[in-house]
């Protein structure tokens, strides 16, 4: 992982805090620090404070226009403004999908868009792989840290949602994750992301392997971390919010949702409520 993660905003221009309640959407191409481009959207929050966004991190073979994921921005406008962005190798964005590595440089570059458009409080939310690199991004001081607009560095989010993340790396204990598993590491797998599911997939292994999600969550704290699974996920068993719960101690809160099955498709609008309700009272 690069130290330099912040990243920079391209066909941007910089917006003065407090300016950010009553605005029309935005759309923009990302810089990632190595390089990479990323789609991103910003939806003013309706009758919210200007002070807070909430970044939102889609899961594998998502992308910022996909249904469920404008659905979900939707219902979080609700509490406060919304990031939307692609990850690399997926929609629009440029590069290739190295699937939760470093995707953390992606969502970097959103937060530090989202702290230029003025936002003094900025929470994250992912799904799935989103939510694995929401984890890892909240416990590297490195790649937290993102600029100010008095050159000062933020070295932290002030909120952490992970929904529907996995604990550890490598996990082929259900059918779906070794389907994904084949997807990823054979070349007619990564044929059939890239035709089939619009995700380009990067054909090198990790070297070195990332932090896991569950080695991160315990350098989290003090901020605040909600961890949001369901008993019906295909992906990963309930053991996997478990092991985050307990491996980041007092600092975490875990949602155990009855009948929901994987990320941002199974979340429904009453439980995107109520973590946009959760975000608003523990970000700042």
């Amino acid at each position: 992982m690069s130290s330099g993660t912040a990243g920079r905003v391209t066909r941007s221009h910089r917006i003065p805090p407090g300016e950010t309640g009553a605005r029309t959407p935005l759309r923009r191409f990302l810089r990632t620090s190595d390089g990479v481009s990323i789609d991103a959207a910003y939806t003013p929050g309706r009758g919210t404070s200007d002070e807070l966004v909430i970044v939102v991190a889609h899961g594998f073979t998502g992308d910022l226009e996909r249904p469920h994921l404008r659905r979900a921005a939707d219902v979080l406008a609700g509490h406060a403004a919304v990031v939307t962005f692609s990850f690399r190798g997926h929609g629009a964005s440029g590069g290739r999908s190295t699937v939760g590595d470093r995707e953390v440089l992606d969502l970097a570059a959103a937060v530090a868009w989202a702290r230029e458009l003025g936002h003094t409080r900025v929470a994250t939310v992912g799904f799935s792989m989103g939510g694995s690199v929401v984890l890892r991004h909240a416990g590297a001081d490195e790649a937290a840290a993102v600029p100010q607009h008095d050159g000062r560095t933020e070295a932290r989010v002030d909120a952490v949602v992970a929904v529907s993340a996995p604990a550890r790396w490598y996990y082929r204990g259900t059918a779906p994750m070794r389907r994904l598993h084949w997807l990823v590491t054979r070349p007619v797998g990564r044929v059939v992301g890239r035709v089939g599911l619009r995700t380009r997939i990067h054909h090198r292994e990790w070297d070195p392997v990332p932090p896991s999600p569950v080695e991160s969550v315990p350098r989290i704290a003090p901020t605040p971390l909600l961890i949001v699974h369901g008993d019906r996920d295909g992906y990963f068993p309930v053991d996997h919010p478990k092991m985050l719960a307990e491996a980041a101690g007092d600092n975490a809160e875990l949602w155990l949702e009855h009948g929901m099955g994987h990320a941002e498709n199974a979340a429904g609008d009453e439980l995107l409520a109520r973590i946009g309700r959760w975000v608003a009272r523990h970000a700042g």
